[in-house]
């Protein structure tokens, strides 16, 4: 696995580093430390996993996100001093996959890492060919494709996880805590901002006339429902 480590602080790309070097040793990591080198080489080395900082010298995290996700669905884990709430919800909302707050213990970032790469490797257990259908919405568990009325939608690992947890129980209320244990990790299951950002990401993906009820139907306090839209 190749892995991009971008921040503009020395220390942290070097413990990082050395980090991977001990734990994940079979990681090649690679470092940048501005927005212009971290593009430069993301699309020289194209990484399975970016782990970046939003204060950098040049062009910030949220600038740089918006470049690989023109391009790339891969995993983005940022890395901010910032603890506001909008941060948060801002890195997710652009396409980050996690968010973890200076300082932080290498080992939760780790744990986290590994997080993603459960989603990676998930597959949901295709029990038979035939793919799930909701009104236009149709997914190919083998091929892991999605797309609404015969038009491809392009999903993120999580994202996908999400609508096919959804569209195995279409019709009835999946929970958010259900959700996100499922896809996240045991350790999310609290987490109800990765969820909520999550689905409205999917629904922009899914609905494109926003003026009637959607696939996604929010069962308030409780979780979410996939139905055929009105």
């Amino acid at each position: 696995m190749k892995v991009l480590i971008v921040d503009d602080d020395p220390d942290v790309v070097e413990a990082l580093t050395l980090a991977f070097d001990l734990l994940q040793p079979q990681c090649a990591v690679f470092e940048a430390h501005s927005g212009e080198s971290a593009v430069k080489i993301f699309y020289r080395e194209r990484p399975d996993l970016v782990v970046l900082d939003i204060m950098l010298p040049d062009m910030d995290g949220y600038q740089v996100l918006h470049r690989i996700r023109h391009v790339s669905d891969v995993p983005v884990i940022m890395l901010t001093v910032k603890e506001e709430e909008i941060d948060k919800v801002r890195a997710l909302g652009i396409g980050a996959d996690d968010y973890i707050v200076k300082p932080f213990g290498v080992l939760e970032l780790l744990a986290r890492i590994k997080a993603i790469q459960r989603r990676l490797g998930m597959r949901p257990e295709v029990t038979e060919s035939a793919p799930l259908v909701c009104g236009d919405l149709r997914i190919d568990l083998v091929e892991r494709q999605v797309s609404v009325a015969d038009r491809e939608v392009k999903l993120t690992p999580t994202e996908y996880g999400v609508l096919v947890c959804l569209a195995r129980d279409a019709g009835r209320v999946v929970t958010s805590k259900t959700l996100l244990t499922s896809v996240w990790g045991p350790e999310y299951g609290d987490d109800l901002n990765c969820l909520k950002v999550c689905i409205q990401r999917l629904r922009g993906k899914l609905e494109k006339d926003h003026s009637r009820r959607g696939y996604i139907v929010t069962e308030r306090g409780v979780g979410y429902r996939l139905v055929t839209p009105d």
